[in-house]
């Protein structure tokens, strides 16, 4: 497959986070509409999460895979876990990510569990603080993973910092 196929449905997992049902009063009655949040991952490093809004709750969930397949990242990782601690920030919502000893599982709840799991890491310590927001949660969980650096990448930095002093 080159870089520019279309990824195929089995090759991603797919978790809807949330759905939420809106209405609008009209002459007629009650004119309902819904949206949903959706993460899609391969459970190697990548991960993408979208939002979709429809009149039906099968199209807006199916507008929120493909934008989630549009807007994929590909995550650091160091083993089944994280490289570092790191926190992500988005509107309210914050989340930290920490790493975990082998076995230790995903300690996580709501919208950054669906990412965390569908991405890969197997062993992870979570916190999600000031946001119960399924959507900005997920959003700063993202926003913490974009952050993630590996050591290489790391080091590399320091040693043209430390040539340039």
């Amino acid at each position: 497959m080159s870089e520019f196929d279309t990824p195929t449905q089995s090759e991603f997992e797919e978790r809807v986070v949330f759905i939420n049902r809106c209405s609008k009063v009209v002459k007629g009655g009650r004119l309902f509409s819904f949206s949903a949040v959706v993460v899609v991952g391969d459970h190697n490093g990548r991960v993408g999460y979208g939002f979709g809004k429809a009149n039906e709750v099968a199209d807006a969930i199916r507008k929120a895979g493909d934008a989630a397949r549009r807007n994929m990242i590909t995550i650091v990782m160091q083993g089944k876990t994280i490289p570092h601690e790191v926190t992500g920030h988005c509107d309210g919502g914050r989340v930290l990510l920490k790493p975990a000893a082998p076995g230790t599982g995903v300690i996580a709840g709501g919208g950054v569990r669906a990412v965390v799991d569908v991405s890969g890491i197997r062993d992870c310590l979570t916190k999600s603080m000031n946001s119960n927001n399924k959507l900005n949660v997920v959003k700063a969980t993202f926003d913490a993973l974009r952050k993630l650096r590996s050591r290489e990448d790391i080091e590399a930095v320091r040693k043209t910092a430390a040539a340039k002093a």
